[in-house]
């Protein structure tokens, strides 16, 4: 599913967060929204998952204005950096969770929790609780939750946030190996350049809520069109 972002602007009390976006995201992009802490990439990310109401401007999904449409059926799935999973609930019953609520027949949920088991790598651990696993793991086990659903667009609030560095790195590579077989439109926000550059199709790297340079990881590194952008990139010699 694309997505548009047409002149949005998003407050919070009397401060606007984001001011006048515009934003163009094909079918099928890995999108980082990069940037330091309260630059407005989690206001965005929030904005387009319909947790935060634009003060002006308008959200399409594949041509649809989609800015005031519930959340429930924007074909979203939302993975936080605390994993958000249910304490109580086995591994099995995480991931089954929106699917229940879609009141998915029992057959399709068996079959479609074990397919995203296998494809997340967490064959053995159906049966396991949250707290018997890994931090790495339990990551895992909130990406499959995301797609089991069958979102259009995939939303990651810095999601290796609370990992060891190793963990990151791993987690990374598994991350752009699944997009590689699930080519859902994922936006991830990231305040890590190296993150961003190792995973994304394109960057949006964001300043004081608002949009300071958009291109893949190689344009931007090469043609920083301000001096933040050198400055953030390091390159300020």
């Amino acid at each position: 599913m694309s997505i548009l972002i047409e002149n949005v602007s998003t407050k919070f009390g009397e401060s606007f967060l984001l001011s006048q976006i515009n934003l163009e995201i094909p079918t099928g992009n890995l999108v980082a929204l990069l940037g330091p802490s309260g630059s407005g990439k989690s206001t965005l990310l929030r904005t387009i998952a319909g947790f935060l109401q634009p003060e002006n401007g308008r959200i399409w999904f594949d041509g649809q204005n989609a800015t005031f449409l519930p959340i429930q059926q924007r074909q979203i799935g939302f993975v936080f950096q605390d994993y958000a999973l249910f304490p109580k609930m086995t591994i099995f019953e995480n991931i089954a969770f929106g699917l229940k609520i879609q009141k998915t027949s029992p057959a399709k949920i068996q079959s479609q929790v074990y397919e995203l088991l296998q494809l997340t790598q967490l064959d053995n651990f159906a049966m396991f609780y949250p707290h018997q696993l890994s931090g790495g793991q339990k990551q895992r086990v909130a990406f499959a939750r995301a797609l089991a659903i069958e979102p259009k667009i995939l939303l990651l609030d810095e999601p290796f946030g609370a990992l060891d560095v190793k963990v990151r790195k791993n987690l990374r590579v598994w991350l752009r190996e699944l997009h590689a077989k699930l080519p859902v439109t994922t936006l991830f926000v990231t305040h890590d350049l190296q993150e961003a550059m190792e995973m994304a199709d394109e960057i949006v790297l964001f300043r004081k809520g608002g949009i300071e340079q958009l291109g893949s990881p190689q344009e931007i590194y090469e043609h920083p069109a301000t001096l933040f952008v050198k400055n953030f990139l390091g390159l300020n010699f």
